[in-house]
């Protein structure tokens, strides 16, 4: 993945003299040149605000931002670009649901998530428990970070509602099945939403052999600008939305005695869209796809597979989550140093990892640790990468022994 490599010019730079190792990448990945130059070009050659202009840089603007959304259908292997709703990341696409999902939910009605899911898939369903009297039903994750699947079909009942689970965990890297989940969750007459954050970027997902009634994605994960995502829909999962935010763009009419709304995806992209994001966004996509991503899965696959084997000779670090199939995601903790100590002396040898508790309280719970240190690999990282990371460790290591 060379080519991927030159794409991507902040990786030329150096960090506190050494070369930059970025394995940040599940927290945001960094952005190709063909992103930044569409978002440049656009800015600088033809922009205007989306849809309601007749003027030339308003029809070139539109027809750009539009295409952004038929790109990223075809992406998902969505049906149409119309099953595909702009948000300003995935977390906004979740609430976006919730909220919707929310104004008939009764008290008792039970929501399923899993122990392995982010914040952003957790906290809007924790606020219909406590604003409609939900109940949260949690899936159980095995010791080495796979969901307990017989676990979870137990949990289903005539009162699950949403069952709301994420493709691949930001902290495991596991793979969930989601096309079993979500046939399991449909037979118990559930709707459900897949947290596709992580996995749109690794597992190449095709909502509709998945049959979910949700998907979210988020830009900056997939190589594009920040402040921008997307929520797919089914064309009847969107039309059980109301509305969620007012403004422009999402009405048919406005009166002094009545409002009538525009049908999705318009319905609930209120106001002015994020327009440049969006178009910086369809490069990113293009640029992906200028990649064989089975190839990608396997290039990500082995510098995982590589700095594994590196953690093993390293006394003391624990890694949390190796369930088969698993993304190209490293979640370590080491005996006598907290994480944060340990990510700030990586980053002296320009090695870049996340520290902390990645937005996954339950799941630090559930493995009974307070911090844990991240690696996560993307198709521009090397195995030169993999072992500066490992002998960054090994040093790290050294200091608190």
């Amino acid at each position: 993945m060379a080519a991927a490599r030159a794409d991507v010019p902040i990786l030329a730079r150096e960090v506190n003299g050494k070369p930059l190792v970025y394995l940040d990448n599940a927290a945001s990945a960094q952005k190709p040149r063909a992103v930044i130059d569409a978002m440049t070009a656009a800015m600088s050659g033809s922009y205007a605000n989306v849809h309601r202009g007749l003027h030339t840089l308003a029809n070139e603007t539109t027809e750009a931002f539009e295409a952004a959304r038929e790109t990223m259908a075809a992406f998902l292997s969505a049906p149409a670009a119309e099953n595909i709703v702009w948000t300003k990341g995935g977390t906004e696409a979740i609430n976006l649901v919730a909220a919707g999902v929310g104004a008939t939910i009764q008290p008792g009605d039970e929501i399923v998530v899993s122990q392995m899911e982010h914040h952003s898939n957790i906290v809007p369903w924790h606020m219909l428990r406590e604003r409609r009297g939900a109940v949260l039903r949690w899936a159980p994750v095995r010791d080495d970070g796979s969901l307990d699947m017989a676990a979870f079909e137990a949990l289903l009942s005539e009162r699950t509602r949403v069952v709301a689970v994420t493709h691949m965990s930001n902290v495991l890297g596991t793979i969930n099945p989601v096309a079993e989940i979500t046939r399991l969750a449909h037979a118990a007459a559930a709707r459900v939403l897949i947290d596709g954050c992580q996995g749109a970027v690794h597992a190449a997902p095709d909502v509709q052999a998945i049959g979910c009634d949700w998907y979210v994605v988020t830009g900056h994960k997939l190589y594009g600008p920040t402040g921008i995502g997307a929520l797919y829909g089914t064309a009847g999962a969107l039309d059980s939305l109301p509305p969620w935010q007012g403004g422009g763009e999402m009405i048919e009419r406005v009166t002094e005695d009545r409002v009538t709304y525009a049908r999705p995806p318009h319905r609930f992209e209120a106001g002015t869209p994020p327009i440049l994001e969006a178009i910086g966004l369809k490069a990113a996509l293009d640029w992906i796809n200028g990649f064989d991503r089975a190839a990608v899965l396997s290039h990500e696959n082995a510098l995982y597979d590589h700095a594994r084997a590196r953690l093993a000779d390293i006394e003391g670090v624990r890694v949390i989550g190796e369930a088969a199939g698993k993304g190209a995601i490293l979640t370590f903790t080491v005996e006598g140093a907290h994480a944060h100590d340990i990510a700030q002396i990586m980053d002296r040898y320009g090695v870049a990892v996340r520290a902390g508790l990645h937005c996954a309280e339950p799941l630090a719970e559930r493995f009974g640790i307070s911090s844990s240190t991240r690696a996560s690999f993307a198709l521009y990282n090397t195995l030169e990468d993999a072992d500066a990371f490992a002998d960054a460790l090994i040093k790290a290591r050294r200091f608190f022994q």
